[in-house]
Order: C-alpha cells, then structure tokens, then sequence
C-alpha cells in the first residue's frame, strides 16, 4: 500500500510516494527546477498565484511516476503541507480571486497591531495566544479595506494546502490548527472567535467546515484522478502547515519535543501542553497536528523569515554557477568569527521575533583588504545560527528549554559549518535525520485515513543519521557581539 506526500513551498512543490509498511519514499520529484518567483509589487509585499501552485502540483505528482517503480493504482491516501499563513480567496466557482498574499508579506502589520489594541492585549494573548500581528486574519482585513470589489465576491478564504485539497476533491474543509495559524481559532472557547470575526466584520460563511488535521478532508475527483493516473476516491486524509508537518515527520509529538528546519525560513518548533503566549508575540503558539479539545498539543514557533533565502541570495550575487557545497567548502578555510565580519540575517519581510520590524539583511565591519567571498558566505551562517540562537533565548524565556533539537538532513543542515554553528551558538545537540516534508504528509496521510492505527506505528523504522553535540568552540563573546550590532539597530528601527 502506497502513500502520496505533496509539500506546497514557497520556492517549489515537493512530491513524495511512501510504501506504508516500510515507511520509506520510492519516489520523489519536485517541481520546478528553479525556484518559484515571489511577486512583491511593493517593499514588503510577497504574493504567488494559487493556479501556479496547482499546475506545479500536477506536474510533480506525474513526474513522480517517470521511473515507473510502482503503480500509482496502489496509492491509497493523499497528505498535503503547505507554507503557512497565506490567504487564498476564491469566489463560488472555486476559482481564486486575486493572488495568495503569503507568509512573508508584511503589508497588514498596522492593521494587526490596530486589532491587537482593539479587541485588548489580554484577551488576543489569552484566547488567541497570539497578537493578530501579521497574519492570515489581518491579511483579510487589508483585502476588504483596500480591495472591496473582490473581498465582495469572496465565498470561501483558506490556507495555500486548504485550496491544493479543493483542487483535487471539490470540497473545502479547515482544522483547528489551520484557523490557528491564521488567528481566527479561540483556544478558550475552542471555536472559530467571534471576538475578533466580530471586529473584522467578517463574514462567518467564508469559514469552511471544522475537520482534525487526521481526518478525511475529500475524496480524489474522477476527472482529477484520471490526468494524475490516480485511483479516483481516495481521500486526503491530512493537511497541515509546513512547520507542524516538519515536526511531525521528526516525530516531535510530545510536549517538551522540538525541531528546527532552515529552508527559505529558519523554525524552532516545540511541542507544549500549557496554553501559553509571549507576551509581545515574538514567539507564536499554534494547535499542533495532534491537538484536541481532550489533549492540549500546541506547537510553540519560532520563525526567522530569510535563512535560506538569504543563502540562496548570495549564492545568486556571486553567480549562478557557485554551488552550496563550493559555497561550504570555501566557507569552512575561513576561522571561526569571519575574521570580524558580521552580519544580520533580516532581509525578508517584518520579523516576528523582533516585533514586526522591517530590519533588512545589514554586513558590518566589511574589510575591503581582508574579506573575501569565502568570508562572507561564512559570515551569512553564523549570522543565521546568531539568529536562530537569538530567538532560542527568547523561547528559554517562555518556558521552553529544549535538550535536544531534531533536524532534517536538508538546505542548511547539509552544511557542516553551519550545523556547527548553530549547536555551538544554542549550547543545543542536534538530531538528524533523513525526512522531507513531502514524506511527512505521506505519513500523516497513512494516520489520517487509519493506515496508521497510532501515530507511534508510522515512524517505527525512523533512524537517526548523525548527532551533533556542541564542543564549547568560541561562539559565545562573537554571539554577544552580534547581538549588540542587531540591538543598535533594532533601537534605529
């Protein structure tokens, strides 16, 4: 019996085929070769077209079956992760309405502090465990302020994975981890808030029907099954957002578990029983996948928004044909600290942990006689690892002090440099593992539709690749001093 994984990213879409009873992926594909363009009409806006994102997902599904080494046939379940956060509008034809405004769109930052304000900071922290910042909820609020014409035709609003979902089977459906991320989802009340549809003036019909992330979400349309080579009927059986799929695939289910990934974005994502909040929304709190009204499982997250975007920006500056691993290579002949170059790793939309602010990506202390390339593409790790550290220390001081953190063996944790850095500048051993977000939602597929009859039976042959303890290397005074370049700088912003 088999398994279809499909990964919604920002930069592609990633497909993956599980065999259930081993847990293992015999097919992958990804699409396209190059990564996806962001459109930013504005500083600080980022949107893609939901219809690219689909015509990407058909094209991975079916060169996925190129090396014909199964039968699409025995595909039994669908699972779907997708980038967290975007708002897709589509109108009664299930077409979209305009692009998604994604997850690194800044432009309803106000609007979110101006809610926060309104509805009072106890209540959002207390009820939403999160200021409505600049998220799925305020992105809304901007479209019905700043475009009437279309907001009016909306019938239904959704996540990226929720309007992947619809495409294949017609039927619209959310969870609670979904309204979460958005901030539309009352922990308190354990519902849809009506405090804050009320202050948005929302209307309650775009909010489709309440599932478990592990549910039956559609059944494959007949149409759509027969232009994949699919089985028509099959059900997705699993969406959830990209970093509670992330941990999910690490098995990080427990309360005091946690992750990190570092792909276009940088996460630390840990699992907590306790509804709590940071108190300036710095650090967010989500419904986990495996969230109930019975068993509190929240995911405690940590985003930084330009980690391997802003790797990927650099390998771009120095041209096309530099490769990441020509990139650590040359990285790794530079000592420890850059030789005093520094650099801050913000350059891709209003940062969460440093309260919204639009900070950008600044180098400090260039020697024009001294540094290199070599230097920099070192400098542009640590700073990422100082960033990740950064925001650990804020997440220590909400209760969540991990002793280990598991990792997928992918983007920046294929570099040891990096992985160094990071485990030195946190104190924190890593875990690594092979796994993919796309075998991730394979997996969640096989819970969701009862493959699985425990979560525990879907990662019984899950193998640890390498741990990585820190070896008290001297991060710890370049640390400080980065941090009192972002500090300065954060009292200019």
């Amino acid at each position: 019996m088999l398994l279809l994984g499909i990964d919604v990213g920002t930069s592609s879409i990633k497909v993956s085929v599980v065999d259930a009873q081993q847990q293992k992926c015999i097919a992958f594909a990804q699409y396209p070769d190059t990564e996806s363009a962001i459109i930013s009409n504005q500083p600080g806006w980022a949107e893609q077209a939901p219809e690219m994102w689909w015509q990407h997902v058909q094209k991975a599904v079916l060169l996925a079956q190129t090396n014909k080494n199964f039968d699409p046939q025995d595909i039994a379940a669908i699972g779907i992760a997708y980038q967290m956060h975007g708002l897709v509008s589509v109108g009664k034809d299930q077409n979209a309405l305009r692009d998604s405004i994604i997850w690194c769109d800044s432009r309803a930052v106000q609007i979110g502090d101006q809610a926060f304000d309104a509805i009072g900071h106890e209540f959002c922290l207390s009820h939403l465990l999160n200021s409505p910042g600049n998220f799925t909820a305020s992105k809304l609020a901007w479209v019905k302020q700043n475009e009437p014409d279309i907001y009016q035709k909306i019938d239904k609003i959704m996540l990226p994975g929720d309007f992947i979902a619809m495409k294949l089977t017609g039927e619209v459906t959310t969870s609670a981890s979904a309204l979460s991320e958005g901030i539309f989802y009352d922990f308190q009340c354990n519902r849809l808030s009506d405090e804050l549809v009320r202050y948005f003036g929302f209307d309650a019909s775009f909010f489709a029907p309440v599932k478990p992330v592990f549910a039956e979400h559609g059944q494959l349309k007949a149409d759509i099954a027969a232009q994949l080579n699919l089985k028509p009927g099959i059900p997705v059986a699993y969406k959830a957002g990209d970093q509670p799929n992330n941990a999910l695939s690490l098995n990080v289910l427990n309360p005091g578990e946690v992750a990190a990934t570092a792909g276009t974005s940088g996460v630390i994502y840990g699992v907590s029983d306790v509804l709590a909040y940071d108190p300036q929304s710095r650090v967010n709190t989500f419904a986990h996948v495996n969230h109930t009204e019975q068993q509190q499982r929240l995911g405690v997250l940590l985003c930084i928004n330009g980690t391997g975007s802003l790797n990927r920006w650099t390998k771009t500056l120095f041209g096309a044909d530099t490769t990441y691993q020509q990139m650590n290579t040359e990285a790794r002949q530079i000592k420890l600290g850059s030789d005093g170059l520094r650099i801050l790793p913000f350059g891709n939309g209003a940062e969460r942990m440093l309260c919204n602010k639009m900070v950008g990506v600044h180098f400090h202390n260039i020697d024009l006689n001294l540094h290199t390339r070599a230097h920099i593409f070192r400098a542009v790790q640590e700073g990422i690892a100082f960033a990740f550290r950064y925001g650990l220390d804020i997440m220590r001081g909400n209760g969540m002090n991990p002793t280990v953190i598991r990792a997928g063996m992918a983007n920046l944790f294929l570099s040891e440099l990096f992985t160094e850095a990071f485990v030195n500048a946190t104190g924190v051993p890593v875990e690594l593992y092979k796994n993919d977000g796309s075998v991730g939602a394979a997996l969640g597929a096989g819970i969701g539709s009862g493959i699985y009859k425990h979560p525990d039976e879907a990662f019984s042959s899950m193998e640890k690749v390498k741990v990585v303890e820190p070896t008290g290397k001297g991060y710890g005074p370049i640390y400080q001093e980065w941090k009192h370049l972002l500090d300065k700088q954060l009292i200019v912003e």
